[in-house]
């Protein structure tokens, strides 16, 4: 079973301790960590490794949550607000939240949160045969309109929060559905892969790389995240041509 490595920050002891114990009755996911001074907590982050979710309290001495996320969004996978109020659901949205708990929430509201986060590896519902070159999809900018795209004709998906936004070689399709679920179609293909949280590409697509920005084909620039770096590394070493050094 893959675990899920987990930090809490919240000026609150027993708030960290409410959410341990909801998180001991979650097989995959273990604390490695809790910060309730949320500047020790950017410090300790800034040179530490990439974890899979980070548990935040919004209203803290110093620093609030908002303002912290945007330093240490880069740090996790996945990012989760827990707070009492209300008022900063938009802010949430523009720190790029996963989601948003408000307490006080249960631990079957909790556990619903974490198994949509990461759901288990398994076979979708959509599940398809990887001999099929094609599939079909609604197209909420065509009236719901469905539509058939080509496999081989896919740039890029790109995630529209509910939505995700097909590039293809000739047209744009946007569709209701998470890139969660369209990526457990996708990644039975060989040719697709994720390199940014927000992307899935086709990589006979991929036009040129400069650093760390992908540029496809249809001129789609996408910087390579944090988390994906070790992968695209792999892909490269695979991929470059070199000249052998003479002796």
């Amino acid at each position: 079973m893959n675990i899920n490595k987990c930090i809490i920050i919240d000026d609150e002891p027993y708030a960290i301790e409410g959410l341990r114990t909801y998180i001991s009755s979650i097989p995959n996911l273990s604390v490695v960590k809790s910060y309730t001074d949320p500047v020790q907590a950017l410090i300790d982050l800034a040179t530490a490794d990439m974890v899979d979710l980070i548990l935040l309290d919004i209203d803290m001495p110093k620093i609030t949550g908002i303002e912290l996320s945007r330093e240490i969004r880069q740090k996790t996978r996945k990012l989760v607000f827990t707070t009492s109020y209300t008022q900063y659901g938009y802010e949430a949205f523009e720190a790029e939240a996963d989601a948003y708990l408000l307490k006080p929430y249960t631990l079957s509201k909790f556990a619903a949160t974490i198994t949509r986060l990461f759901p288990k590896e398994e076979k979708s519902k959509l599940d398809i045969r990887t001999s099929d070159d094609y599939f079909f999809v609604k197209n909420k900018d065509d009236n719901l309109k469905i539509v058939k795209i080509r496999y081989d004709e896919v740039i890029a998906v790109e995630s529209k929060q509910n939505y995700v936004l097909i590039h293809t070689l000739t047209k744009k399709v946007l569709t209701y559905m998470s890139l969660t679920e369209i990526s457990k179609i996708f990644r039975q293909f060989p040719n697709f892969e994720q390199f940014q949280r927000s992307y899935i590409i086709g990589k006979d697509h991929i036009d040129s790389i400069d650093g760390n920005t992908i540029k496809m084909v249809n001129g789609l620039q996408i910087t390579i995240g944090e988390y994906y770096k070790k992968d695209f590394t792999t892909f490269m070493s695979e991929k470059l041509i070199k000249a052998r050094r003479k002796d």
